[in-house]
């Protein structure tokens, strides 16, 4: 039986976004229906929204929820089940099959497309491999975060990077990504902790979730700051100068600017005895990047990508449920505005105009049955 849903559709022209009530068919073989409770708003969906595209578009790509309907060939999940959505594969080493994106039909015969999945949107179906389940009982609107924010910027430190107790770590861009990864770099004993932003009650929270350091980089060179936090008098570098620069520096926004800093932020290696350190680039880039080759070369420094925190759904998300109960991973101070489905334009213009503290949901409000 066909559900009704209210879903948040991006125009093929570009102007406002609007809300369309649609009829979502049952599940096919390989697909969840999910009654959802609340998704996060990614600023990556922001470069989605002003892109040229040829049809409609659905967006947003994490959220937490429970399962309607499950197709004939899902097993992992049934109906009841407390799930989180994501656009990363659950587990890519348990299937070769492809995931399968989806389209909606709307009022006016149009179809509005995704690639992987919708979130924005009260109700939604999803390939199975990108529904993941937890425990009854662990979901609230907080968490539905965890299938973006939380596992692009923990994943970054854990997976991708690989920080360890002890190393130095600098964080550019303390949205909900950055400050995923300070969280995660305090959990792993890293020291110190530097945040580097504008804004100054971003630079407060990111205290709040493990920063030691903060940098207003509006107000001081923050590659000069970094440095200056982790000189090493007692080892050289090829140049006869000073080890210094953070073990792992992250870039979370991905403009050019901070794009070129991470890579002189990061630290030098000591000349036969240590390679560098590692720039590694979260936030979705907007621009292409100049990086300087020398410096790479003589201080055997890396400049690497990490896409979804290199995160694996199925063995993560777990582990960033149990943090979060545990008080390690802040999801309450870390979601820091609501909005409903019909605030959704209002939403998308505070993301742009980097009104947003934290991270911004929409939560969805079901009438009692």
């Amino acid at each position: 039986m066909p559900t009704e849903a209210r879903v948040v559709v991006v125009p093929e022209q570009q102007g406002p976004l609007s809300i369309e009530e649609v009829t979502l068919p049952d599940p096919g073989p390989h697909q969840v229906l999910i009654k959802q409770h609340a998704s996060g708003i990614c600023h990556s969906q922001l470069h989605e929204m002003h892109q040229p595209r040829r049809s409609a578009l659905l967006l947003g790509h994490e959220s937490t929820g429970v399962v309607l309907k499950s197709g004939s060939q899902v097993s992992h999940v049934q109906p009841g089940d407390t799930v989180l959505v994501t656009w990363v594969p659950r587990d890519v080493t348990a299937t070769d099959r492809i995931p399968e994106g989806f389209a909606v039909q709307l009022a006016d015969g149009r179809k509005a497309k995704t690639g992987t999945v919708f979130t924005w949107a009260d109700h939604t179906i999803a390939d199975e491999q990108y529904v993941v389940k937890v425990a009854s009982g662990k979901t609230r609107d907080v968490t539905s975060i965890i299938g973006c924010a939380v596992m692009t910027g923990s994943g970054a430190v854990e997976n991708t990077a690989g920080v360890g107790p002890g190393d130095s770590v600098a964080v550019f861009g303390v949205g909900g990504v950055g400050l995923s990864a300070i969280s995660a770099a305090k959990t792993l004993g890293a020291d110190p902790i530097i945040a580097v932003d504008l804004d100054d009650e971003k630079l407060t929270l990111a205290r709040q979730f493990g920063a030691s350091h903060t940098i207003n980089a509006g107000e001081e060179n923050p590659i000069k700051a970094i440095r200056a936090l982790t000189t090493q008098a007692g080892k050289r570098a090829i140049s006869n100068k000073p080890v210094a620069g953070a073990d792992y520096v992250f870039d979370c926004i991905g403009i050019r600017q901070t794009m070129e800093q991470i890579v002189p932020a990061a630290r030098t290696g000591q000349f036969g005895a240590e390679s560098g350190g590692t720039a590694v680039l979260v936030g979705v880039p907007s621009t292409p990047v100049e990086l300087n080759a020398m410096d790479i070369l003589g201080s055997e420094k890396k400049f690497i990508g990490s896409i979804g925190g290199s995160c694996r759904p199925e063995r993560d998300f777990p582990k960033y449920l149990e943090r979060y109960e545990q008080g390690a991973l802040d999801l309450d101070a870390l979601v820091s505005t609501r909005f409903s489905i019909d605030q959704i334009n209002e939403a998308t213009t505070q993301l742009q105009d980097g009104r947003i503290t934290g991270r911004a949901i929409l939560v969805f409000d079901h009438p009692q049955a």
